[in-house]
């Protein structure tokens, strides 16, 4: 594979395997964790409650046992856009596009052991994308405005990095264009964040730092903020077991969802400029810990709980394509990808393969461009 290829599928199954992993501790403390599978979870494990499919809030969905969740669900209809498209995506692609595929088509839904439509699967934040647009005819760049504010766009745009690779302004415009048809406020931000992220983390010579501070550079309001004070802390830390209090302590000020975490209080997930999701800012503190390494960074994630799926998948995206493919433990890519019954690394390659297509035609773009702006200078 080229460098662009490797990381391409580094960080779509890295994020894959990081959803997979977390999943089965997603909504629980760090303290149940341990007395649920008797120690730090270190790879794959069964689902927190054993009658998982009556046990609420969790049931119907069979998390754990190595099954990808709706992160995975969402980032690969993404790629399928991408696909179909051939260019850059904005809001209005959302409806053209992503809309049918949550809702044309059915494909095997892992947690629910069932083949069923997407649409079926999904969080009420993103069946908020057909309401507005399928069902509302909503202005698809205003579409966000409305929502609960949560991670659920920013958990899906990886593949927005690997388009506009080692072009982290490219990433952050494109993503905060197309997210703004699913969210608004810090949840839109976000998503902006995370393409750069990975966009930089595609980038030949990235570090776990220069992510970091790429996405400090282009982050607005409190989602700078969040970023800075969860790094800060982890900068300070030599290993995600014993980080989970600093960590918290860090990101509490900006996050509005409660340390007990199903509790919503009334100011839960409303729009802010003070405010920030919780994951990016987790997943970049344990990247940072982690100085970059692909398992670290995910066991972080998994081992902190609260949304700990979207937290090791994000973190799992931004290792994989520092890293490429090989740094994704194989065995845990063959286990999710056997238990769920999904290829995690031939999407990769798909997005691989757009990104080259939309980098020619940028290409093209660019350079008629400066050929007009150059008559233009003429005297």
């Amino acid at each position: 594979m080229t460098p662009l290829e490797d990381r391409a599928t580094g960080c779509v199954a890295g994020a894959a395997v990081g959803d997979a992993l977390g999943g089965a501790t997603e909504g629980w403390t760090p303290e149940q964790i341990v007395a649920r599978y008797g120690g730090r979870v270190e790879g794959i494990v069964p689902p927190y409650n054993e009658d998982w499919r009556n046990a609420r809030p969790i049931a119907p969905y069979h998390k754990g046992d190595g099954h990808i969740t709706d992160d995975t669900l969402m980032t690969h209809a993404l790629i399928r856009v991408y696909e179909k498209t051939g260019g850059h995506l904005d809001a209005y692609a959302m409806a053209e596009h992503l809309v049918p595929e949550l809702m044309g088509e059915r494909r095997w839904i892992p947690e629910l052991e069932a083949e069923a439509l997407p649409l079926q699967r999904i969080f009420l934040a993103e069946k908020w994308i057909v309401a507005r647009l399928h069902y509302g005819h909503v202005d698809p760049r205003e579409a966000g405005v409305g929502n609960i504010v949560n991670c659920g766009a920013a958990m899906y745009v990886a593949p927005v990095g690997i388009v506009n690779a080692a072009d982290p302004d490219a990433a952050y415009a494109e993503a905060v264009d197309l997210a703004g048809a699913h969210q608004s406020s810090y949840g839109r931000e976000a998503a902006g964040v995370m393409a750069a992220a990975v966009a930089e983390a595609m980038r030949p010579g990235a570090t776990a730092d220069s992510v970091v501070g790429a996405c400090l550079r282009l982050a607005k309001d409190g989602t700078r903020a969040a970023i800075e004070a969860v790094c800060e802390a982890a900068a300070g830390l030599g290993h995600w077991d014993g980080s989970f209090e600093a960590l918290r302590a860090a990101v509490r000020p900006y996050d509005t969802v409660a340390d007990t975490y199903r509790d919503q209080g009334l100011g839960a997930r409303r729009p802010s400029r003070v405010h920030s999701i919780e994951e990016l800012p987790l997943a970049l503190g344990f990247l940072v810990i982690a100085k970059g390494d692909y398992r670290e960074t995910v066991l972080g994630g998994v081992n902190y709980g609260r949304d700990a799926d979207s937290i090791a998948s994000m973190g799992g995206a931004i290792a994989g394509a520092l890293g490429g493919l090989s740094c994704v433990p194989p065995e845990w890519v063959e286990q999710v990808a056997t238990a769920s019954r999904t290829d995690l690394v031939a999407p990769g390659g798909a997005i691989a393969r757009v990104a080259r297509r939309v980098r020619a035609a940028d290409l093209v773009r660019r350079r008629a461009h400066e050929a007009a702006f150059a008559d233009l200078d003429r005297p």
